[in-house]
């Protein structure tokens, strides 16, 4: 029973200091003190845990992926290349539902903090003379930004689980596939049904159109289709930008000082430094043994440590990084359909969250009714949760 209060005193500091808008990397590194003094580790045991941390394989792959994701971002950004692809799907998709959902979709392709505040206003134009209500607009650039954060590598999300877990990226981005799909599908059916018929016809796509989709889709070939690493994936990506691009020795610096960031390299260490210290205090086992002798069902820990983790923080590496340890340790094994269904129940709280970034900043500038989105959100919600729960059975 100590245990359980040792975790449970401990998990309820980390969603204070998160609540706070604590980077989630010097969190982790104060819950991993706690874990050690709680657990009375010797000085021996916990440099031995911090090293073990420091030159563990996945720390590093870490490190170089998350870094190289805010080089390749960057690149993206100053280069014009998502707003290149913007404007091409404006050109290819003439549906009126389509180019709306584009928006969205396509800004969504990049992990941007504020993101959906850049396209909401294009949402708004392009809804202009729709009889749409404020909610259904927010909605729209809302969740519609969302399906990504299942399946895309360049979200530190899935990336963190996968690193948690052991589990190959590209078994967990097929895995979540599902969640992603209805994700899109649901948005679809709780918006929508009066924007029918099509825009006006403009000109062809252009060369310069068409090719800004191909650094984001080669990064997703290599990794999914090839088996690449996602660290060597973006690598080859920023280089052959870098080339085409004609960078100088000056721009190209400028990159790498843009990728690395010390709170990224701290969320990797923190998290990193908590899974390890959790297994070495032997908090781990000690938990999974009480679960197990008191017979405590399992499903429904899976699905709340994450989803109240992922309601209360609004972020992915918050609920991923402080709860997927502890689900592995009473679970005993890292079975894709555990971290599958722990994954989408984490990233649904986040959806909910009224403390989520992009929902605060879509009800702002659309001047939305909470009330009104949730009407909508919660749903679409409830059935993305009835899809994780068919995939868990039928993968268990």
């Amino acid at each position: 029973m100590s245990d359980i209060l040792k975790i449970s005193a401990i998990f309820v500091i980390i969603l204070i200091l998160l609540r706070k808008k604590i980077n989630i990397g010097y969190v982790m590194l104060i819950a991993s003190g706690m874990l050690a003094l709680l657990y009375l580790m010797t000085p021996r045991d916990v440099l031995s845990t911090i090293k073990s941390t420091f030159v563990d394989k996945v720390t590093i792959k870490l490190a170089l992926a998350l870094t190289l994701i805010r080089s390749f971002e960057m690149i993206l950004r100053e280069k014009d290349v998502l707003s290149d692809m913007m404007k091409a799907s404006k050109q290819l998709l003439l549906r009126k539902k389509a180019v709306i959902v584009s928006m969205p979709l396509l800004i969504g392709l990049l992990p941007s903090v504020g993101g959906a505040y850049f396209s909401a206003p294009m949402v708004d134009e392009s809804t202009k003379g729709m009889d749409m209500s404020r909610e259904e607009k927010a909605f729209i650039n809302y969740w519609f930004r969302h399906p990504w954060e299942y399946i895309l590598p360049l979200y530190p999300g899935i990336l963190l689980a996968s690193a948690i877990s052991n589990i190959e990226l590209r078994n967990l981005i097929l895995a979540n596939t599902p969640y992603a799909a209805f994700i899109v599908i649901t948005g679809f059916f709780f918006s929508m049904r009066k924007a029918n018929g099509k825009f006006p016809k403009t000109e062809g796509v252009s060369k310069k159109g068409l090719f800004s989709f191909i650094p984001i889709t080669a990064v997703l070939l290599l990794v999914v289709i090839f088996h690449i690493e996602l660290h060597y994936a973006l690598l080859f990506a920023i280089i052959a930008l870098s080339i085409f691009y004609r960078f100088s020795l000056k721009d190209i610096l400028r990159v790498i000082k843009h990728g690395l960031s010390m709170d990224v390299i701290m969320l990797i260490i923190g998290i990193m430094l908590f899974k390890q210290t959790m297994e070495a205090s032997g908090a781990v086992k000690n938990l999974s043994s009480f679960l197990t002798a008191e017979g405590i069902p399992f499903m429904p820990i899976l699905f709340l440590l994450p989803f109240i983790t992922g309601l209360l923080t609004g972020l992915t590496v918050g609920f991923v990084g402080s709860t997927f340890p502890l689900l592995l340790s009473i679970a005993g094994n890292n079975s894709i359909g555990i971290i599958t269904f722990a994954f989408a129940s984490g990233f649904i709280g986040v959806l909910v969250s009224p403390v989520h970034i992009c929902l605060v900043l879509t009800r702002e500038y659309f001047k939305a009714d909470f009330g009104g989105l949730y009407k909508k959100i919660i749903p679409a919600g409830v059935i993305v949760f009835c899809i994780a729960v068919v995939e868990y059975l039928i993968l268990r």
